[in-house]
C-alpha cells in the first residue's frame, strides 16, 4: 500500500503551483520583447576608450550594419522553433562587423547559442555552434587587441550558456518522462483495480445464481406436500434474482472481467469487519471500531466498504507501525454510507522520505478511490493538522460507475 494519491490529491495537500515566469506564460509575446531589447543596445551602443560602453549616433550607422543587426535581433523571435537556424543567422550577422565597432552581436549570439542547448532536438548542432562562436569571438578579440584573458572568458560564458539550456532540456525531459511514467502507472493500476472489483463481483453474482438453484430444488421437492413453503422457497429465488441482476448489471459497467477466479463462495461484506478487525489487533494495532449503518446495503456497496477498511488499516500497520492508534467509524448518510478511518501515527511522513526509500508503489489510496469513483462515490485521504492521517470514504447506495 502507499499513502501517495497522484493526480487528484485533495486541497490540503496539493503542492504549491511551480513559477511559472513570462517565457512559459506568454511565450511569443516574451521572444518578441527579447528580441527587441537584444537589438536595441546592438544598435545604440559601442565601445569607448577604457572598455566603457557609448551611445552611437543614429545618424552613423552605415544602412548594411543597420540591415545585419535587424536580421539577427528579428531572427531571435524563432529561436524556440529553429535555434539552430537562429545560430547561424546570428553568426552569419556577426561575421561581416569583426574587428570593427559594429561587433556588437555577442549577447545576440549568447541567446542563439542557449537557445540552441535549450530548443533543439538535434544534440550534434550544439557543440558545432559553440565552437563557431568562439572562433569568430577569438578573431575579433585579436583583430581589436584583447587580452586573452578576457577572450577566455568570454568563450567561457559561450560554452557555459549552450551547456546551462542543454541541461535545462535534459531535466525537462527527465521530468516528462517521469509524469509519464506516473500517469502510465495509475492507468495500470485503476485497470487492474477494475478487474480485482469486476472478478469479486462475479464471485456474488455467482454465488447468488447458486443460491437460487437451491432454494428452487427445495421448493420443488416440498411443493405437493407443503405449498406455502415452496411459496416462501419461490419468493426468496425471486429476491435472490433481482439482487444477482442488479449486480450483474453493475458488473457491467465496470468492466468484463477475466473468465479466472479466485475462488467460489461470497465474498466479505461489513458483517465480517469484526473478525478483521481482530485479525489487525493481533498483528499490533489498536483499532476502536463503530458500526452505526442499520440500512440494508446492496452485495457492491458491502463489498467495497469491507475492501476499503481492510486496505486502510493495512496501510495503517504498514506505515504507522504497531501500537498505531486507529478509529474505524462507519455510519449511514443521506444516500449511502460514510466511512471513517483515522489514526494518530506518523505514518503522513512516510511521504516526504525519498524515493530510494520507498518500497515498490502500490494501490493504496489509488485503489480505495477506485472503488468509491465505480459506486459514484468519493474518498478524500489527508494528513491530519496535529499529526496522524484520515481517510473518508462515502459510498452512495444506489450509485453507478464513473
Amino acid at each position: 500500500m502507499n499513502r501517495r494519491a497522484p493526480q487528484d490529491q485533495p486541497p490540503g495537500r496539493s503542492v504549491p503551483r511551480r513559477f511559472r515566469g513570462p517565457f512559459t506564460r506568454w511565450p511569443r509575446t516574451a521572444d518578441a520583447v527579447l528580441a527587441a531589447a537584444m537589438f536595441l543596445p546592438a544598435v545604440l551602443l559601442e565601445e569607448a576608450p577604457g572598455d566603457a560602453m557609448a551611445v552611437r549616433p543614429v545618424t552613423g550607422i552605415l544602412q548594411p550594419v543597420l540591415l545585419l543587426f535587424a536580421v539577427a535581433g528579428v531572427a531571435l523571435y524563432w529561436r524556440r522553433r529553429t535555434p539552430v537556424a537562429v545560430l547561424c543567422v546570428a553568426l552569419l550577422a556577426w561575421a561581416p562587423t569583426l574587428g570593427s565597432s559594429y561587433s556588437t552581436l555577442g549577447p545576440i549570439v549568447i541567446v542563439a547559442l542557449y537557445s540552441v542547448g535549450r530548443h533543439a532536438e538535434d544534440n550534434r548542432w550544439g557543440p558545432f555552434g559553440v565552437v563557431a562562436a568562439v572562433a569568430a569571438l577569438t578573431v575579433d578579440g585579436m583583430l581589436n587587441s584583447v587580452p586573452w584573458g578576457d577572450i577566455a572568458f568570454g568563450a567561457f560564458v559561450m560554452s557555459g550558456v549552450w551547456y546551462l539550456g542543454r541541461r535545462l532540456r535534459l531535466r525537462a525531459g527527465r521530468a516528462a518522462r517521469l509524469r509519464q511514467e506516473q500517469a502510465a502507472e495509475a492507468r495500470r493500476i485503476v485497470t487492474e483495480e477494475r478487474t480485482h472489483i469486476a472478478r469479486e463481483l462475479h464471485d456474488v453474482v455467482a454465488h447468488r445464481v447458486s443460491m437460487m438453484t437451491v432454494q428452487a430444488g427445495a421448493a420443488r421437492m416440498v411443493a405437493a406436500e407443503d405449498p406455502q413453503g415452496a411459496l416462501e422457497a419461490m419468493a426468496a429465488v425471486e429476491e435472490a434474482g433481482r439482487q444477482a441482476l442488479d449486480e450483474l448489471r453493475h458488473l457491467l459497467g465496470v468492466l468484463r472481467p477475466d473468465a479466472e477466479r479466485d475462488g467460489l463462495g461470497p465474498q466479505p461484506g461489513l458483517a465480517d469487519l469484526p473478525r478483521l478487525v481482530a485479525e489487525i489487533c493481533e498483528a499490533g494495532l489498536d483499532v476502536s471500531f463503530t458500526n452505526n449503518i442499520r440500512t440494508p446495503l446492496p452485495a457492491r456497496v458491502d463489498l467495497s466498504a469491507y475492501r476499503i477498511v481492510q486496505e486502510a488499516l493495512t496501510n495503517v500497520l504498514k506505515h504507522s507501525g504497531p501500537r498505531t492508534r486507529t478509529q474505524v467509524h462507519l455510519r449511514d448518510a443521506s444516500d449511502g454510507i460514510t466511512i471513517e478511518v483515522l489514526d494518530d501515527g506518523p505514518g503522513a511522513a512516510f511521504q516526504a522520505l525519498p524515493a530510494a526509500h520507498k518500497g515498490p508503489p502500490g494501490h493504496g489510496i489509488v485503489g480505495m478511490r477506485e472503488r468509491a469513483h465505480l459506486l459514484g462515490g468519493s474518498l478524500n485521504a489527508q494528513p491530519c493538522p496535529g499529526g496522524g492521517f484520515r481517510l473518508t470514504a462515502c459510498l452512495p447506495v444506489t450509485g453507478e460507475p464513473t
